[in-house]
């Protein structure tokens, strides 16, 4: 386990966590890291090629079986009384009769306002297992959480969360699971029971991610592509805006559905076999589509003309305005984007090349805003690494994941440090907050395994 220099600290962590494991019962430990977006982001819910990276913080789970028929859950991260947070259930509460609560359920007894919100993530997996692999738990147990993906950040911290989870649960109770598997069930936890609407690609990375790579997931739903090895002339960073990010947020939901009316129209009544937007080649929606969408359309008025969208995770409120060209767009084009991002580090390497990175990043970055999912803290970050540029070694830089706030993207040559550096204390300086700085990388859940400890 060389490969993880954050195990021993988990370890520690374990052990000095009073009387939560019982030390004649052994442990079960997973981890399961976050992920940086480099290129794809949002597009990934309409089938787009992405491209991800996992980062260096992880998320790890302990999970110890118990002869009581309770789910007792602790996260070392506090609370707002300085306490680490725990959730307390019973197996009877989560499947009532031996069945177990119908996702809607679950969203209930977990609502988003709620201080136990955070465990619908860690119970969430066993309600997933229960529904779609039809597992029946005769034992209790105990799980310890600690990690140090930070949240809101646009990192994927709960898709590590429910991965590391997953993982741990899926081990100590034998359950055969393949990897990819493991992470499409991640994504019904987060989708169907703690109610955020993202799509495969932070599960898939935190599961399947390798350390010396992106990797490459075409999300049509879930086809993984061969890894891209990153040149070694070049990195990427991870620069924390301080504008809090949530994938459940009301602007994220808004732009996917607006993603999915514009999809809607543009098949119509007709053969729907297009499937996803990101299938239309940039030539073909220039030509045929993009002028018959509306910037906006309001929620009633989409309903009485079609309906409904092909989405199961969102839905359109007749209340609302949407903005629907701007979001059907940016799939379209973004597709093209990361195929040709995935081309040029495939190719050989030049000044030439590393410039045409940084300039399809900027292209991302500038769609993102006209989707409405931009932020001034992510937009003064991209204009700092601009005036760094490449005579300092910063080539291009883009707002990641679900937007509104959370992380910017930077690519630049591997000795770019300091500029990096320089950028981020300027950004400090101008706002009065110190960005979180992701620099490394690790390899994901599948690696790792999951490992018996004795405490």
């Amino acid at each position: 386990m060389s490969d993880f220099p954050d195990l021993q600290a988990f370890l520690d962590a374990i052990r000095g966590t009073d009387k939560f494991f019982d030390p004649q019962v052994p442990v079960t430990v997973a981890r399961a890291p976050g992920r940086l977006d480099v290129m794809g982001g949002i597009a990934d819910y309409s089938g787009s090629l992405v491209l991800q990276r996992p980062i260096a913080e992880a998320t790890f789970a302990a999970l110890q079986r118990t002869e009581k028929p309770t789910i007792e859950v602790m996260s070392l991260r506090e609370d707002e009384t300085d306490r680490p947070r725990s959730y307390l259930t019973s197996l009877a509460l989560i499947a009532p009769g031996g069945q177990p609560l119908t996702y809607r359920q679950a969203r209930e007894l977990f609502p988003k306002d709620s201080d136990t919100y955070w465990a619908s993530y860690v119970v969430g997996a066993l309600l997933v297992l229960m529904h779609e692999q039809q597992v029946r738990f005769k034992a209790g147990m105990k799980i310890l959480i600690a990690s140090s993906v930070p949240e809101g950040k646009g990192v994927a911290s709960s898709a590590a969360l429910e991965v590391a989870s997953m993982q741990a649960i899926v081990t100590a109770f034998d359950i055969s699971l393949e990897a990819h598997e493991i992470a499409l069930l991640c994504q019904k936890v987060e989708n169907l029971v703690a109610g955020a609407p993202c799509g495969i690609m932070d599960q898939m990375t935190s599961v399947l991610g390798k350390s010396d790579s992106l990797l490459a997931l075409l999300c049509q739903p879930a086809q993984l592509e061969p890894a891209v090895r990153i040149p070694p002339e070049i990195t990427f960073w991870g620069l924390d805006s301080g504008e809090r990010h949530t994938v459940g947020g009301e602007g994220y939901e808004s732009v996917r559905t607006g993603t999915f009316m514009g999809l809607r129209m543009i098949v119509g009544n007709q053969d729907r076999s297009i499937g996803y937007l990101a299938n239309i080649t940039v030539p073909e929606f220039e030509s045929e589509h993009m002028l018959r969408l509306p910037e906006e359309l309001s929620g009633e008025e989409f309903l009485k003309r079609y309906s409904s969208t092909s989405d199961t995770v969102t839905r359109v409120l007749p209340d609302r305005i949407y903005k629907v060209r701007g979001p059907t767009t940016h799939p379209v084009y973004e597709h093209q984007r990361v195929q040709a991002f995935r081309d040029l580090l495939l190719g050989s390497s030049s000044e030439e090349q590393w410039t045409s990175l940084g300039e399809l990043m900027y292209q991302s970055h500038a769609s993102y805003s006209a989707c409405g999912l931009g932020s001034p803290g992510t937009d003064m970050i991209v204009d700092l690494v601009r005036e760094e540029g490449a005579i300092h070694g910063l080539y291009g830089a883009r707002i990641t994941g679900g937007g509104s706030g959370g992380t910017v993207v930077i690519v630049g040559r591997a000795d770019a440090g300091p500029a990096v550096t320089r950028v981020r204390d300027r950004y400090r300086d101008a706002t009065g907050y110190e960005p979180w700085v992701f620099s490394g990388t690790s390899n994901g859940a599948a690696s790792f395994g999951g490992l018996a400890v004795n405490i």
